[in-house]
């Protein structure tokens, strides 16, 4: 990332970013540095994150760091996950300061970056996000501030670990991580569309025609206005739609609440829960599957595993 007086924009090579951290190269890595994409976070799409994972797939490597910007890591580490099936840790890093201005972070993730994917700890665990020395699962990230270097978040279990004095500590593992079976492998559209006060949901109607999926972030644990039952019922005769919560922590619930538009009317008419998925989530996981042309049984499989809500109880 370099900047001007026209703003910062991506120029920096691999070659050029590894150059400039200070103690990458006395950290007893090594590094094979491969410029793969130019592109802004917000720029970048599923095919760009296939070909990334597809190559990834075919490198041999211990572990593997990829810098984008931050815009999109949150669902851009999850998809990652979800290709990623080898053992082999899959880090995604980036700054919030770009390197004009006093106290740029890029340098340092960069730095924790590489230690976490050469790191024994970390295999096993898919893709991660590693950002002001934290280790966040790539499942669980967010994304909650608009400029502080200490945007990323986990709010569902918190992070992974730390790196304490350039070490990766892991303080706790998620009790188990989703891959795909299979890549996507058509082009498909996926919505979001969230819940807001006072939404009739007329836009709802006619989304049948021009989407494959939909996800809802709804209400709470998975409520919508009673005016939303029967387009989303209709739209579910027709496309997979999902269930989220807009709230960016915990469940979807299953059956809390009755009244009209609650999680359980809602999921009694086909909408598939998504647990503790969040929405942007959500709609990667939906994209994937009804890309890879799962079926409704699949899906809703795929949710309850995903989402963490078909784990058996204590």
């Amino acid at each position: 990332m370099a900047a001007g007086d026209s703003g910062a924009a991506p120029s920096l090579s691999a070659e050029q970013l590894v150059a400039a951290v200070p103690g990458l190269t006395g950290s007893g890595v090594d590094l094979d540095v491969v410029s793969f994409r130019g592109l802004p976070g917000a720029s970048l799409g599923f095919d760009d994150l296939t070909e990334l994972a597809a190559a990834i797939g075919d490198h041999e490597a211990d572990g593997f760091v990829v810098t984008q910007g931050t815009d999109t890591i949150e669902e851009s580490a999850y998809l990652l996950d979800l290709l990623h099936t080898g053992d082999e840790p899959v880090v995604v890093t980036g700054a919030m300061r770009n390197p004009s201005l006093a106290g740029a972070d890029g340098p340092a993730n960069l730095l924790a970056a590489v230690r976490v994917a050469a790191s024994q700890v970390a295999r096993g665990l898919g893709c991660l996000v590693v950002f002001a020395d934290g280790i966040h699962a790539a499942a669980r990230v967010r994304k909650s501030h608009a400029t502080s270097p200490g945007t990323f978040v986990s709010p569902d279990g918190g992070p992974l670990g730390y790196l304490v004095e350039n070490v990766p500590v892991l303080v706790n593992r998620p009790v188990r991580r989703f891959t795909l079976d299979r890549p996507p492998e058509r082009d498909v559209r996926v919505g979001l569309y969230t819940a807001t006060l006072g939404d009739d949901g007329s836009l709802l109607e006619g989304l049948g025609n021009r989407l494959d999926g939909l996800v809802v972030a709804g209400f709470g644990v998975g409520h919508v206005p009673a005016s939303w039952v029967e387009p989303l019922a209709a739209l579910a005769d027709r496309i997979p739609v999902v269930l989220a919560s807009r709230t960016g922590a915990g469940p979807v619930l299953r059956s809390t609440y009755g009244f009209s538009g609650s999680e359980r009317d809602l999921l009694d008419r086909g909408l598939v829960r998504a647990g503790l998925l969040h929405p942007y989530k959500s709609r990667i996981l939906l994209h994937c599957l009804v890309a890879a042309g799962a079926g409704p049984a699949e899906i809703s499989a795929a949710f309850a595993r995903a989402g963490g809500v078909d784990l058996p109880t204590p």
